[in-house]
């Protein structure tokens, strides 16, 4: 089974487009030189573009208590504390290509761009153009079969995996600022680290 054809409840089946795959180097991916550099779009958008694709974004903003995983690594109270979350689904070209959820203190991002429920940016990133700079990042990488609405929204073929990429950024002092949680289908994506042996 190549998984050549898809079947979609209500949209009947048809013969599955293969998708090139994107490249992430997330060795560079979240610089701060490339953020402060860059002033077309967060780097998700300028390195689809630099590709040569064309890039762009659907945006939902809310806010609401935290999942019991996302509390845990932003030290908030799931009981209490808010948060707000950016949905974002990352469409290259015509084509789903991840799902990217930010979760953010509410506290901290209160009134900021952070609010909009459009694509913002800024050079050096919007966290740190409001004065919370992530000093590090910490990477959880998971693999496993989507949910149903994964597959609706990306459009997955059957038996597609999805990687799941949980990274929570700190400031210098090891305070948590954000945690985002990316969905990457298996049949559109090759990610690369350079990780020096010293």
């Amino acid at each position: 089974m190549e998984g050549l054809v898809i079947a979609g409840q209500g949209r009947g089946s048809f013969v599955r487009r293969s998708l090139t795959p994107a490249v992430w180097d997330w060795s560079v991916l979240e610089s701060r030189a490339r953020h402060q550099s860059d002033e077309r779009g967060d780097q998700w958008s300028s390195i689809v573009a630099e590709s040569g694709r064309q890039p762009r974004q659907e945006v939902r903003v809310s806010i609401r208590r935290p999942s019991a995983d996302v509390a845990e690594r932003l030290e908030l109270d799931p009981e209490t504390a808010l948060t707000v979350v950016r949905e974002r689904v990352r469409i290259v070209d015509q084509d789903p290509y991840a799902l990217a959820d930010s979760y953010f203190p509410e506290e901290l991002v209160r009134g900021t761009p952070l609010m909009l429920p459009e694509d913002v940016s800024a050079p050096g990133g919007v966290l740190a153009s409001v004065g919370l700079i992530q000093a590090r990042y910490r990477d959880e990488i998971t693999v496993r079969m989507p949910t149903r609405a994964e597959i609706e929204k990306l459009s997955l073929p059957a038996a597609t995996p999805v990687a799941v990429h949980m990274q929570t950024g700190y400031d210098a002092n090891d305070r948590p600022l954000r945690v985002m949680i990316t969905i990457l289908p298996g049949d559109r994506h090759v990610i690369r680290y350079d990780v020096p042996a010293e």
